[in-house]
């Protein structure tokens, strides 16, 4: 099912007129997102699905939307999009248990080695607090990246779970509930070394897909794979004090 007759389905599922025209404009950022989801899926998981997701997601906006929330229309519906294909997506359960288990560890390792030297952890420390060689680091670190959905503002106080996760919720960004923690989240992306910096800033401020990163940094698109993982991971274990 394209795009196209996707939109006619939603537009003829009983949305107010103002709500129709919303749909109708913004349809094209559903397959925008869904396509920079699909830069970090496996192939299991299908553009076409993820459409579908979204266009519900993309409906609930425009039902639920008016100026008094303090933020755009496109802000708002990229939220609930997102977390809509989200919800798609764990639904279908795909990630080895062992894949999650491999993040926390590695999570828990940049956390330890970071605590005992005082500074930011390098690869190799943190392979060798893990018993791992380099190479199989990486390989961890690709499998972390292919199957946690990492984003900046899917951070909340626990270092865990998305503000899509908080959906009943008229306010897009009550999920993150203090300035507190805005603040922390804040220090600690600017106290991320500079390359995972730029990656995560590449990634999710100027919309790159990873091969388009690499070119710009000059190294492959499984190296910055692993450069986003290391982010999100090292992200986590600095904010993993947060507790809702």
């Amino acid at each position: 099912m394209t795009l196209a007759k996707n939109l006619g389905i939603y537009q003829q599922a009983g949305t107010a007129p103002g709500a129709a025209q919303l749909v109708e404009d913004h349809a094209p950022l559903v397959k925008k997102i869904a396509l920079h989801l699909m830069a970090r899926l496996p192939a299991s998981v299908q553009l076409e699905d993820l459409i579908q997701a979204g266009m519900i997601g993309l409906l609930e906006a425009a039902q639920r939307y008016t100026s008094a929330k303090g933020a755009t229309f496109e802000t708002f519906a990229g939220i609930r999009i997102r977390g809509a294909m989200v919800d798609e997506i764990r639904k279908g359960d795909w990630v080895p248990r062992s894949v999650h288990r491999n993040a926390r560890r590695i999570s828990e390792a940049i956390k330890a080695v970071e605590g005992r030297l005082g500074r930011e952890a390098q690869d190799t420390e943190v392979a060798e607090e893990l018993g791992m060689d380099l190479d199989e680091y990486h390989s961890a670190l690709a499998d972390s990246n292919s199957g946690r959905l990492f984003s900046l503002d899917e951070l909340n106080e626990s270092g865990e779970l998305p503000i899509e996760e908080t959906e009943h919720s008229d306010n897009p960004l009550e999920g993150i509930s203090s300035d507190a923690f805005r603040q922390g989240l804040a220090q600690a992306i600017a106290e991320l070394p500079e390359r995972e910096k730029l990656v995560l800033s590449l990634y999710y401020q100027e919309e790159l897909n990873l091969k388009e990163i690499g070119a710009v940094l000059g190294v492959s698109e499984s190296r910055v794979s692993q450069i986003h993982s290391q982010a999100a991971l090292r992200l986590r274990s600095r904010l993993s004090d947060w507790r809702v």
